[in-house]
């Protein structure tokens, strides 16, 4: 599991190990694995470092340090290196005299041309954009350049993604100790291109602020049927989705949920002709469920099917699309059962009272004050998918699959019917969510292989994507 911390957690652990080592070694670390991280670049890129143009940006801070210490290597490897500081009067003097005695240069512009930008401007620290002299140093990186961000990229928000002002993007992002949130969450994890992480021996705590799930977590978590399984073992799931206007919903929430290890799922609403049409396998009518879908494709008029379904208190229930439009926290909260809320920006902006900008620009706090809120697990989907625990403290789960070409109609339904199925399946609101998260951006990855793909495409790439977990 990739792990992040706050920049508090981590601050703190470095000042814990700085006191046990001889002063300077752990940014000697930090420098060794960046310019590490660099050389195999330039390998990559141009067969060799020797005779690479290299450009350090440089900040008066410790960023700016190992930037200058890192570039002091690859100029002793026969790398051109020009440093650039952000302010000449206040660059860091250990890390300037390792490069001007490892041959590297100063100079007061960007040169025109470059084959790698280290962005050593502001790092972790750093708040609410980029200053104006930063950014006038940023917006001339030269065009074609490989940007490496050291340990974060310049002007995004380290705890929280957000990006409020001019902000670097990096091609690479390596990142020392520890993965920070603003690595992993958007707008902030689209700045980072691919974060690398530097081992330098700190000590962290076992509670992150942030996990991303793997193939190993994620298939521990699904389940599996035994030798004495059967349908209802597994678990039913009830689907109350669709309507006239949108019985498409219905067909793709019942598509992820048959294929989300439900041994049976059950369909209530107007498009049982249409879901039997296409499923015959499928139960119509009410019945014993152990897992409620509630939501996609309701429609007006239908407003209480989300109500009768949190009423049923001891049976799990996740709420979607049409199912989230005046949810009362008070009845989600009496709820003994597991309850898990999936809404996009503009309905967790709704349900919050707030714009919708406010929720894309803070996505992690939106999604820790929903779940604490209503006192459910919260998937708030979007570029970087999060979910948070019912109380919306501990740490949250950030999605590492997916693809922009999930960003398709009903699309959404297809998780809602996948996540109601691990419901049912047994597993807790967080867990639900994220592997269904998880296992509905690597469908979305296969089924669309680099070209548009439809919704229910997404449904029947999802056994690829359990057998590719599971494997």
């Amino acid at each position: 599991m990739r792990t992040a911390y706050s920049v508090e957690t981590v601050r703190a652990a470095e000042r814990e190990l700085m006191a046990r080592l001889p002063e300077g070694a752990l940014m000697a670390r930090a420098a060794a694995g960046l310019a590490a991280a660099c050389a195999e670049l330039l390998v990559r890129r141009r067969g060799r470092v020797y005779g690479s143009r290299v450009v350090l940006l440089a900040g008066p801070g410790d960023n700016g340090g190992d930037a200058l210490y890192a570039g002091a290597r690859l100029a002793r490897r026969g790398a051109a290196v020009t440093a650039v500081p952000m302010d000449p009067a206040r660059i860091h003097p250990g890390g300037l005299a390792a490069l001007r005695a490892a041959g590297g240069r100063v100079a007061e512009s960007v040169p025109a041309r470059a084959d790698l930008v280290l962005d050593g401007l502001t790092g972790i620290g750093g708040r609410g954009g980029l200053r104006p002299a930063a950014a006038a140093l940023a917006e001339r990186i030269p065009a074609g350049a490989l940007v490496v961000a050291v340990d974060l990229p310049s002007g995004v928000d380290a705890d929280t993604g957000e990006v409020a002002g001019p902000a670097v993007s990096a091609d690479v992002t390596v990142t020392f100790g520890a993965y920070k949130p603003g690595l992993l969450i958007d707008p902030g994890a689209s700045r980072a291109g691919a974060p690398r992480l530097v081992p330098i021996g700190l000590e962290l705590p076992a509670r992150p602020e942030l996990e991303a799930l793997q193939h190993a977590d994620v298939a521990g978590l699904l389940p599996v049927p035994g030798a004495s399984s059967d349908k209802y073992r597994r678990g039913v799931v009830g689907v109350v989705a669709g309507s006239e206007q949108y019985p498409g919903a219905a067909v793709l929430a019942v598509a992820g949920a048959l294929r989300g290890g439900a041994g049976a799922v059950r369909y209530v609403g107007p498009a049982a002709e249409a879901v039997l049409a296409r499923y015959p396998e499928v139960l119509v009518g009410r019945g014993r469920v152990q897992a409620w879908v509630v939501g996609p494709g309701l429609g007006s008029g239908r407003d209480g099917e989300a109500g009768r379904a949190l009423a049923d208190l001891d049976v799990p229930v996740l709420v979607d699309a049409d199912g989230l439009r005046g949810l009362d926290p008070a009845a989600v909260r009496a709820r003994r059962a597991a309850t898990l809320l999936t809404p996009h920006a503009g309905e967790a902006a709704a349900l919050l009272g707030v714009a919708r900008e406010a929720v894309e620009a803070g996505r992690l706090a939106a999604v820790r004050e929903l779940a604490g809120r209503y006192g459910a697990a919260v998937l708030l989907k979007g570029s970087t998918t999060l979910v948070a625990a019912a109380d919306g403290g501990g740490a949250v789960r950030v999605n590492p699959t997916g693809t922009p070409w999930l960003a398709t109609a009903g699309s959404g339904d297809v998780l809602s019917g996948l996540a109601g199925a691990l419901l049912a399946g047994g597993l807790s609101g967080v867990d639900a969510g994220s592997a269904a998260a998880y296992l509905h951006g690597l469908a979305g990855r296969f089924a669309a292989d680099g070209a548009p793909v439809v919704a229910q495409e997404v449904a029947e790439a999802l056994p690829e994507a359990w057998r590719s977990v599971r494997a």
